[in-house]
């Protein structure tokens, strides 16, 4: 994903502190880029850059608008966040997860707009409408609004944890690769005799269970292995030395 292509929508907000929120949450996911549909004459820049504290650059960078279809006019794609379903706000609406799927496929070569709404209101039905799609943050029923910053938190940081999530600098090991790992590893500790022969089934699913999770490369694989083996020779040459 290109995080240079990520670009947070901010449409007619209220409290500039919240602003100075919402650049802070963007710097913690490396997104730098704001658009603000709105006044910037009418927003009180000190209260924005007591809340952003370093990251008031972002703001001070930040393009403004008179409408969403104008600041997301250079975006292949805009998301339009809502917690609420209508016959005019998208029929499905994406999980954060399922939208930073859609980004990462098409940042790579163009902008993709995440658009939120105002405090108090949210976006209203025809801001959805300028929005190509439609993306939801699970919340509870009790209490289902957010705080703007916070929602573009949860935005901002689900993208960029897929950006690093796809950083990932190699291949795990597969399911059938891994049986080996667990079998070196088991056979080696019935050579030493930490388990009885009817207990080395469940000693392998344990062994599967935990190393599964951790997805193994194959050089941490291949080093495991000559770990176990070497710990089963040594307690075999040391057995030998006490029964001489």
């Amino acid at each position: 994903m290109n995080l240079d292509n990520i670009v947070i929508v901010l449409s007619r907000p209220d409290e500039p502190r919240n602003i100075g929120a919402v650049c802070r949450a963007m710097a913690n996911s490396n997104i730098h880029t704001l658009r603000i549909v709105g006044d910037k004459s009418k927003i009180d820049i000190e209260k924005v850059h007591v809340l952003a504290i370093h990251a008031g650059y972002i703001f001070d960078k930040a393009e403004f608008f008179s409408s969403i279809t104008e600041a997301t006019a250079d975006c292949a794609l805009s998301a339009g966040t809502t917690r609420r379903r209508g016959k005019k706000r998208k029929g499905k609406l994406l999980l954060p997860e399922e939208f930073a799927k859609n980004a990462n496929r098409i940042s790579a070569k163009a902008k993709v707009a995440v658009v939120f709404g105002n405090e108090r209101t949210g976006l209203d039905d025809d801001e959805i409408l300028e929005c190509t799609m439609g993306v939801t943050i699970p919340s509870s029923d009790e209490f289902g609004s957010l705080n703007l910053s916070h929602a573009v938190q949860i935005m901002c940081y689900t993208l960029f944890r897929f950006n690093e999530k796809n950083k990932m600098g190699y291949t795990p090991i597969t399911g059938k690769r891994l049986k080996k790992t667990t079998a070196e590893i088991t056979e080696s500790l019935q050579k030493i005799g930490f388990f009885k022969i009817t207990g080395k089934k469940d000693m392998e699913l344990f062994w599967r269970d935990i190393l599964s999770r951790a997805a193994l490369s194959e050089g941490e694989a291949q080093y495991i292995e000559k770990v176990f083996t070497k710990a089963a020779g040594l307690s075999s040459k040391n057995s030998g030395k006490d029964s001489d």
